[in-house]
């Protein structure tokens, strides 16, 4: 049976239950030591843990979410100083980036050296993704455990990610030894992924952080990784991910008075876009308000994964999502909804 750890931002601070609070951290950091996996929070999504020193554990998550096994885990660290045991000496641009963004929602590609890490982690790649989440309890329990932490998003491969710890129970309860139940996550999408294993540098992986946030603090251009790759740098590069059972659809261009829709009659059709949307929308469709309005980016963000879910679990037959406009903002959920629907698009009105 699933083990569910209740931790919240506020039981870090709370002096009558500082007792408690360690008994569950020393919980959790014996866990991991004899390899088990547990679902943890981070600011992004909720990830899927393990020890990145034990291949056995590393296993585990990969058999947990039916994950190929060349698709690469990011690991997850409490302080810079951890990088010294499986990376090799960081040039000062990556350092400066680190000092802008860490703690935060971005995962650098370094160099990797020697065999501390598990190579099953890093998929047998001479480079490794690392990150430091900001998310408080998530912060804490790395800081306990004090190991590096490999930490794909806790859900079914390919599946919408989770953004709380329920959304981790219904994918993975009796695959996983746990769960922190914690705050959710507030970015609602993967971390950016940049590769400093080669200058410019390049983004494998659209997030949260963009490319112009990027080249303010380096003062010099960043590239773009082709996701047309046979073996993937990244996660997030090689497969569809984030997708419901249902064919989804893009919109592209927004909803309108003049959107058809290429559904047959007898489809139960499902909806999400921006509530300024729904006086487009008959009321025999589904509607899922993503967010505000059509600027709102990062609330579409938050947001993403759970609409995915609730059409996923309904009775409908094909979802349409509204496309956003293609700006700086955009361009991380964007990715995801892409790679949600294999790029199927029609236009909108």
């Amino acid at each position: 049976m699933t083990k569910i750890w209740k931790i919240t931002e506020a039981d870090l601070t709370n002096a009558d239950n500082q007792e408690a609070l360690l008994e569950q951290l020393e919980e959790i950091k014996i866990a991991f030591t004899y390899g088990e996996i547990i679902g943890i929070p981070t600011e992004t999504v909720y990830g899927l843990a393990a020890d990145a020193r034990n291949s056995e554990a590393i296993n585990k998550i990969f058999s947990a979410k039916g994950r190929p096994g060349d698709n690469p885990l990011i690991i997850h660290i409490h302080d810079i100083s951890q990088l010294e045991d499986f990376t090799a000496v960081l040039d000062e641009r990556v350092l400066s980036l680190m000092e802008a963004f860490w703690p935060g929602p971005i995962s650098f590609i370094l160099p990797l050296t020697g065999d501390y890490l598990s190579s099953t982690a890093v998929a047998e790649l001479d480079s490794v993704a690392v990150r430091m989440p900001s998310h408080p309890v998530g912060r804490k329990i790395l800081q306990h455990a004090d190991m590096p932490l490999a930490a794909p998003s806790a859900n079914i491969s390919g599946k919408p990610s989770p953004t709380n710890a329920q959304h981790v129970i219904d994918d993975l309860e009796d695959r996983v030894y746990g769960v922190v139940d914690s705050e959710s996550a507030i970015y609602g999408i993967e971390s950016t992924v940049l590769d400093c294993t080669q200058f410019p540098y390049r983004i494998a992986r659209p997030g949260a952080v963009t490319k112009e946030q990027l080249e303010a603090v380096l003062e010099s251009a960043v590239d773009t990784v082709s996701s047309q790759t046979d073996k993937p740098i990244s996660p997030g590069m090689k497969y569809k991910h984030y997708a419901p059972s249902q064919p989804l659809i893009v919109i592209e261009g927004g909803i309108n008075n003049n959107t058809k829709l290429p559904v047959e009659r007898t489809q139960k059709v499902g909806i999400i876009a921006p509530e300024t949307s729904r006086e487009f929308i008959g009321e025999d469709i589904q509607f899922i308000s993503l967010c505000r309005d059509r600027n709102s980016y990062r609330e579409a963000a938050r947001n993403l994964y759970s609409a995915l879910r609730i059409m996923d679990n309904s009775d409908v037959d094909i979802i349409f999502i509204h496309g956003f406009d293609k700006v700086p903002e955009s361009e991380g959920l964007m990715n995801r909804i892409y790679k949600a629907t294999g790029n199927e698009v029609i236009q909108g009105g």
